[in-house]
């Protein structure tokens, strides 16, 4: 089941974002890290009611924050549709012990037809670019790379942006 997310979810949603770091470390994959995702991003997500929480036998497996806001790194990026009436997709989770079980696409089919459902125009999202995984995940499901940005708290390595028109 797939809910908004409240604030006594944080501490789950922490636990399954750092399970997820530590299995990209060990994959050698520095994409997430101390700085990020931190506890002060999801209050602010279920603030702007904008995390959802994938829930399997009352247990949190998974994430993703579905916002309207796009971030001033976001700016450079030639997009395909006018900046007005977009979705952005940021934090998709799945705890690595629930991963390759359809759990992201479930998750990904859910703000698709969020997006579909709320007349946005297309969907843009960020994925890191030595996560090659991630790019062939969105790739297939038609997101087309746009250009690179960086988040110098985060990587040395940029960052692909990612739409799709609905």
């Amino acid at each position: 089941m797939i809910r908004k997310g409240k604030l006594t979810d944080i501490i789950s949603v922490l636990e399954l974002t750092k399970a997820c770091a530590i299995y990209m470390v060990n994959n050698n994959i520095f994409q997430w890290n101390e700085h990020y995702p931190s506890a002060q991003d999801f209050e602010n997500d279920v603030n702007r009611n904008e995390l959802y929480v994938l829930e399997v036998d009352k247990k949190i497996i998974g994430c993703v924050v579905l916002s309207t806001i796009m971030d001033k790194e976001y700016e450079p990026i030639k997009w395909l549709t006018k900046n007005s009436n977009n979705l952005y997709i940021h934090r998709l989770a799945v705890n690595p012990k629930h991963q390759r079980k359809g759990y992201a696409q479930k998750l990904m089919c859910f703000a698709e037809n969020h997006a579909i459902e709320n007349n946005y125009v297309s969907i843009r999202l960020d994925t890191f670019s030595q996560n090659a995984r991630n790019q062939k995940f969105y790739e297939l499901r038609n997101y087309k790379k746009l250009g690179s940005i960086f988040f110098p708290k985060q990587s040395k390595h940029p960052f692909y942006c990612y739409e799709k028109i609905l």
